[in-house]
């Protein structure tokens, strides 16, 4: 299936239909004509074998309580296998409502109130929330812009870990907002120092199926040489836009962190799995492998188009390069005020889309722009940008914009 059969079968409009994406922008951006390219879903329907075997599970009309399918990890094993090839096992599986809620539950469990968790801004603005909301103390380990590409800097990584007898590290693999795919070799580097000082690892791999040709994902499970202490969070919700269908999984190599997690569970925890999630999911896991492959090509043609045209239109504004993720980060500190960025971006060119700041104080003059919506939109989404380029441009002197 090329990218035009993908647009053509599974694009779909989601005015009036609850949508957060769409229907909350009036709440959130006090404007509901923006084009909306905010919010980490997509415009995108699930396989059709998907809608299939839901649509029978549903005419069967009984949704009581369930147990996890007989074949579920053996969906999901294949499933790694063709796409990653981590070697994960059923006995570390747990299942969350979330990866953010899983965060919340993993801090809650294996730390203390005002123990030190790490995470690298700009980063996931959730990571925070659950490090404030659960009373620890944040210790921030900024990514570096080194030649166009975000890195990390392993020396302070280090230092913040042992002055602030750091207890827990948020791992967000690959990187949202800033596209990165961490490297073997960079993972491993972190993951040594982590295991050097104690430090307990979750790493938030929800994107990992959505990597861009040039790159291959390596789980944090295959580059660690010691599992004892780490956890690995995903979920099929960004790769086939599930998330309210609410199945997520926690991976848990160490029985020892597992027998914990399971103790504290018992009393923290006293919810059911998805059943509706968690079929879907195994259907997507066994029948979906084109579907994403098609995908994956709207959003690579996405990211060239707007890095193209704005190199050409915009050179002003800096354009991550996007490894993974349909994620786009974009720098504007060359192109317009900081203090500016919301007249420009929201007022003017009438796009709704997550502020860099949510993600780290020091970036207010970035953006995160969602490329998995139609190719459409995204050309609308460049025009007016570059509109707003040519006002500016004849009104500069006149302090007009």
């Amino acid at each position: 299936m090329n990218t035009a059969e993908f647009i053509e079968t599974y694009y779909t409009e989601r005015n009036n239909t609850n949508s957060l994406k769409v229907d909350a922008l009036q709440e959130r951006y006090g404007d509901a004509d923006l084009l909306p390219l905010w919010v980490a879903d997509t415009e995108f329907s699930v396989p059709e074998t998907v809608k299939n075997v839901l649509s029978e599970r549903i005419a069967h009309g009984i949704f009581g309580y369930s147990t996890v399918p007989v074949d579920y990890f053996k969906a999901y094993d294949g499933w790694q296998k063709r796409h990653a090839g981590t070697q994960f096992q059923a006995e570390w599986l747990h299942f969350s409502t979330g990866v953010v809620q899983a965060l919340y539950d993993l801090i809650d469990c294996f730390t203390e109130e005002g123990d030190a968790v790490l995470v690298q801004p700009p980063v996931y603005y959730p990571f925070y929330h659950a490090i404030s909301d659960k009373k620890r103390s944040l210790v921030t380990n900024p990514l570096i812009l080194n030649d166009g590409i975000y890195q990390i800097d392993f020396a302070d990584f280090e230092t913040k870990i042992r002055d602030n007898k750091v207890k827990l590290f948020i791992l967000c693999s690959p990187h949202n907002p800033v596209g990165r795919v961490w490297q073997r070799e960079e993972l491993e580097k972190v993951l040594a120092i982590c295991e050097k000082y104690q430090v307990l690892v979750i790493a938030d791999e929800i994107h990992s199926d959505l990597i861009l040709s040039n790159q291959q994902f390596t789980s944090a499970i295959t580059a660690a040489s010691n599992l004892e202490s780490l956890i690995v969070c995903n979920a099929p919700s960004k790769t086939f836009n599930m998330a309210t269908l609410l199945n997520a999984h926690i991976w848990i190599p160490s029985k020892n962190n597992r027998e914990i997690f399971a103790e504290w569970s018992s009393r923290n925890k006293q919810t059911e799995n998805s059943s509706l999630g968690q079929l879907a999911a195994k259907t997507a896991y066994q029948t979906g492998d084109e579907w994403l492959q098609a995908f994956l090509g709207v959003i690579e043609e996405n990211y060239h188009y707007v890095k193209d045209r704005l190199q050409t239109e915009i050179p002003e504004i800096f354009v991550g390069e996007l490894q993974g993720t349909y994620l786009l980060w974009l720098d504007l500190s060359q192109w317009i005020p900081t203090e500016k960025v919301k007249y420009y971006i929201q007022d003017k060119a009438q796009l709704a889309i997550d502020y860099g700041e949510w993600f780290s104080e020091d970036c207010k003059s970035c953006i995160r722009i969602n490329l998995a919506t139609s190719p459409k939109n995204i050309k609308i989404a460049v025009d007016r940008l570059i509109v707003v380029d040519q006002l500016k441009k004849g009104v500069d002197n006149h302090d007009k914009i």
